[in-house]
């Protein structure tokens, strides 16, 4: 974080500061900000966020340990550390969030990206972060970093010599994205596909695009909407980013996008293209697997160049990116028995592009095995959604299709009804079980896929398929 002094921190969180002995409001705090007690450094300043298991209050003690200086509070606690007393400590988060992010951007020369959509956001992120780090000081979320509490810790890393901010916007409802966004103000808003994902939060897809388009009204006036030209619904929101003055910049698969791809061959060591950007032809090889992670280059070289970065200059460091985040298509165990562990999201659109994906990279000497848990945060769509998965797990002609927990069982029981009977397709309540079942099963030349939300779990057991094999 920039320096700021306590009195300053106050006043933009609209506490009440109470000083440590032999600090006053004058004391200057510069250190990292978090809301995890075990990630603070030397010079930190602690959130005392309080969670559904566990309150931050009760870890102040912790967070001085580890060389806090100042706790952000709910209440005053016993603690020998600075503390500034407010009402709500995420709001105070976000304020504080919004007011370092002014300071920094009134020197001038800060950039700011919001990135947004129902699938690919994390992995365009890191694209777009590892182009922008060759320009200059950038700073990217960690992770997911994309809700109320990790879109504002994100932007608090920025420092007097930050020049692009990437922020990455989750949302689980309407508002979220405004209220995110609308803390820095971006330069470029960046859409990248309107889809299922969480369309139960928001009540259907149609809500789902009301969403998204939050971050075109967040971007401002004269800045830039990065859009996917391939997506219906995201298209619509040109609409809103003329009425704004903001310029439109088009990626996609189609003739008239600004930044588009042609030629794409898939095989298990990734995918090679060649790109048009603004007219020149490029050859880009992607080392992070998947059809799907093109569009998601796409974009990130529409928003590169639109900030000025040469199109070979992004095109040769998106190149030297290996894997788009931990537990999102990564590549485990050998060449003997590949595992894919993609089970840290999942939804219709991942999980489908996932099951092709699998399909195209193997050989016809190879077997393919899909490995499935639930998909999460579908609503009322769910049951249909995992019908359609179960479908296009057979018609794909997945050799092995594994489905783990009572969650995915609507899953199994279609693909049961599509044809695949005859252990084709097996059952099991655990990923335990999967996983006995599984070292039992998997031979030579088998390519699997782990794929699921979150919340399922089977990440875990992609990480202990993958050590099994390596």
């Amino acid at each position: 974080m920039i320096s700021l002094t306590f009195a300053e921190v106050a006043r933009a969180v609209a506490g009440d500061l109470r000083p440590a002995a032999g600090a006053d409001a004058e004391t200057v705090v510069s250190g990292a900000v978090d809301t995890d007690s075990r990630l603070i450094e030397p010079g930190g300043v602690f959130v005392a966020k309080p969670g559904e298991t566990a309150d931050g209050h009760e870890f102040v003690d912790a967070a001085v340990e580890r060389g806090a200086v100042l706790a952000i509070v709910e209440r005053p606690v016993s603690a020998d550390v600075s503390q500034i007393v407010v009402a709500d400590v995420v709001t105070a988060l976000a304020d504080l969030a919004r007011e370092v992010v002014g300071r920094v951007r009134a020197r001038g020369d800060l950039r700011i990206v919001g990135i947004t959509g129902s699938n690919g956001k994390t992995t365009t992120k890191n694209m777009l972060a590892r182009i922008l780090e060759g320009e200059g000081e950038t700073v990217a979320p960690r992770a997911s970093f994309n809700n109320e509490v990790g879109a504002p810790l994100t932007m608090l890393r920025v420092t007097e010599d930050t020049r692009f901010l990437v922020s990455e916007f989750g949302a689980s409802g309407p508002g979220e994205i405004a209220r995110l966004a609308g803390l820095v103000e971006p330069d470029l808003g960046v859409v990248l596909m309107v889809g299922m994902a969480h369309a139960g939060g928001f009540g259907g897809v149609e809500a789902t695009l009301r969403a998204k388009s939050e971050l075109i009204h967040a971007v401002r006036p004269g800045g830039i909407a990065v859009l996917n030209a391939d997506d219906a619904r995201v298209a619509t929101m040109a609409q809103i980013a003329q009425a704004r003055e903001q310029a439109v910049r088009w990626f996609g698969r189609g003739p008239t996008a600004d930044v588009r791809a042609e030629d794409v061959d898939v095989d298990a060591d990734g995918t090679t293209c060649t790109v048009i950007v603004d007219g020149a032809r490029l050859p880009l090889r992607l080392r992070v697997l998947g059809e799907h992670h093109v569009m998601n280059a796409l974009a990130a070289l529409a928003a590169a160049t639109a900030l000025g970065v040469a199109a070979d200059v992004a095109i040769a460091r998106l190149q030297t990116l290996e894997l788009a985040e931990r537990w999102r298509m990564q590549p485990l165990g050998s060449s003997r028995v590949r595992i894919i562990n993609d089970a840290y999201n999942a939804s219709p659109d991942s999980m489908a592009a996932a099951l092709r994906t699998l399909a195209q990279i193997a050989q016809p000497t190879e077997r393919t095995v899909a490995v499935l848990g639930a998909m999460s945060e579908l609503g009322e769509f769910s049951g249909e959604e995992h019908d359609r998965i179960g479908l296009l797990a057979v018609r794909l002609n997945i050799r092995r299709i594994v489905v783990v927990g009572a969650e995915a069982r609507r899953l199994f029981i279609s693909v049961i009804s599509e044809g695949s009977w005859d252990g084709e397709a097996v059952f099991f309540a655990t990923a335990d079980e999967a996983y006995d079942y599984l070292m039992s099963e998997l031979r030579d030349g088998d390519r699997v896929l782990v794929k699921s939300s979150n919340a399922a779990g089977l990440r875990h057991l992609g990480d202990r398929l993958g050590e099994s094999f390596s």
